[in-house]
């Protein structure tokens, strides 16, 4: 049992804005006072501290095949942060693709309880679990890539709408994941004939479907399995000039489908195709603005280096034929396929500039903390490890003056920064890190401080410096054990696995089965996997 006294508590989901109050744990939950034996609880005296919720990250990358072949292509990215065992930790190594228990680690140490694997390609899925077993101190789930998926676009060439239901139904039981996520619809699979999709009506190769058919079949499907969290898209066209109107397209398409929208800051840049561009943030927050049902995380850029990972092979290799170097590129049979690019990101290169504005802007111009949540989609626009210093910017508007200042002159004009006044609160700051995922993944323990939430606590000294203070909580509580004190991981513990539990009609397994006979090397019976391969785990029910 814990209680934590007179600290000012910040939980928007409660309505809680600033409030002088105390909080008390029992069994891993947050109690009423009533339920504590108060003379053997651990008092934690948070007088003049700061209390949110633990962070919640809503699309990251930490485990699975992609992120080991990162580790692998850039040995040198161990020595950019080396971290000898400790008495309560194991040695690790990586700053942008760092080993599994430092990224429990590091997430922990900045207050963070919960995050997400943003894409896994379901014949790597249990690769992806056994990694989420060795990330000590956080709760995580993984989403599914299912956009180039040969089943789904053969059903939805057929017309067989409910098969494609049920089928989607038994792969994310099967693979255990928690959500849908679509990556570049269709031009995975055009991909493999050197060629891509640059509109939603685009055909896809050999199947006669367009990104439009699989975006919408795959909402619907999604609302109709009720599963937790809504349709994850990665859209069309990620890193390319005037993407921003493909992407209101897109975001248009799926409004009705209540879609969360990830890094837009790649999907948001405007200007003619060719030509250098622009910051699209200004088109792409009216839209937002404008709209009830659509989300989005930003994937802002860090300025340094990056790893870039993504589902989306043709764009990999476009950047790749960009910036030269180390390149690597998969393909996932009959399901997916990707590629890894190296990169540092650079304030004094114009392109990067317009990358960092991109997002920067967004944040400010989304009139609604609710719709915008903060990412750098680690690694790929830089590590999380830079949250804190996102945090700054949005908050200290002198600090992000100064900031802009560097940027190449390129990239200064006509740029709508310096005119953004806003600074965000310590509330609108929680819920962008904490309460808006977690009410956007459908969990209902997180992202809040009421009776029976999760006992997951960050407590933060006030500092000026936001950064300082977001970087190095006081203490961190996870499940109702303190795990980290003054910045410093004191405890590992395991966290637990969340995954989705739809309901299908269980005939679609005779298709399936048949399916795998004729498309995959590995057998139907070798592909799901069981609850007891997951370690610590946590179902949740679709209703």
């Amino acid at each position: 049992m814990i209680g934590i006294k007179g600290g000012t508590v910040y939980d928007p989901l409660k309505g809680v804005e600033g409030h002088v109050q105390d909080l008390w744990i029992k069994n891993g939950k947050v109690v009423s006072p009533e339920d504590v034996d108060k003379n053997a609880a651990q008092i934690i005296d948070a007088s003049g501290k700061i209390i949110m919720p633990g962070g919640v990250d809503i699309h990251s990358h930490i485990a699975g095949a992609k992120v080991n072949s990162g580790r692998k292509l850039c040995p040198e990215d161990s020595l950019r942060l080396l971290r000898p065992r400790e008495k309560n930790a194991r040695s690790g190594s990586g700053y942008t693709v760092p080993s599994t228990h430092l990224t429990g680690y590091l997430y922990s140490e900045m207050g963070y309880t919960t995050v997400m694997e943003a894409a896994a390609a379901p014949l790597v899925a249990r690769h992806t679990h056994e990694e989420l077993e060795d990330i000590p101190n956080l709760d995580k789930g993984i989403f599914i890539t299912m956009g180039n998926n040969h089943f789904i676009m053969k059903c939805i060439r057929d017309g067989e709408y409910n098969k494609a239901r049920d089928y989607v139904g038994w792969l994310i039981k099967a693979t255990k994941g928690f959500a849908i996520k679509i990556v570049n619809p269709g031009g995975l699979e055009n991909w493999k004939y050197g060629k891509n999709v640059h509109s939603l009506d685009d055909e896809v190769i050999g199947f006669g479907v367009t990104p439009r058919q699989i975006l919408t079949t795959l909402g619907k499907i999604n609302q109709e399995l009720k599963l937790p969290h809504p349709i994850h898209v990665h859209g069309l066209a990620l890193g390319r000039t005037g993407n921003v109107d493909t992407t209101i397209e897109t975001m248009a398409l799926m409004d009705e489908f209540n879609a969360h929208f990830c890094h837009v800051q790649f999907m948001g840049y405007d200007g003619q195709y060719g030509k250098f561009p622009r910051s699209g943030a200004q088109k792409l927050a009216r839209f937002i603005n404008e709209r009830s049902g659509i989300t989005v995380d930003v994937g802002q850029i860090i300025f340094g280096p990056a790893t870039t990972m993504t589902s989306d092979g043709p764009a990999q290799f476009s950047l790749h034929s960009k910036v030269g170097g180390k390149w690597v590129n998969d393909d996932l049979e009959s399901e997916s396929g990707g590629g890894i690019v190296p990169l540092t990101f650079k304030c004094n290169n114009p392109l990067h500039g317009i990358m960092w504005l991109t997002g920067l802007e967004t944040f400010l111009l989304v009139d609604d903390p609710w719709k915008v949540y903060l990412t750098t989609d680690h690694p790929n626009a830089g590590p999380f490890l830079g949250y804190p210093e996102v945090i700054r910017l949005l908050m200290d508007k002198e600090y992000r003056n100064q900031e802009f200042e560097k940027l190449h002159p390129k990239a200064k004009k006509n740029a709508l920064l310096p005119a953004l006044e806003r600074e965000y609160t310590l509330d609108e700051i929680a819920i962008i890190t904490r309460s808006g995922p977690a009410q956007r993944l459908g969990l209902k323990n997180k992202g809040h401080l009421g009776m029976g939430a999760d006992a997951d606590i960050t407590i933060y000294s006030p500092k000026n410096n936001k950064e300082e203070m977001f970087a190095h909580p006081a203490w961190v509580i996870k499940d109702g054990e303190v795990v980290v004190i003054d910045g410093k991981m004191v405890l590992e513990q395991p966290g637990r696995t969340l995954y989705a539990n739809p309901k299908y009609d269980s005939a679609i397994e005779d298709d399936i089965r048949a399916h795998f006979a004729e498309s995959y090397t590995i057998a139907f019976d070798n592909y799901p996997i069981q609850t007891e391969h997951i370690g610590l785990c946590e179902k949740i029910d679709c209703e």
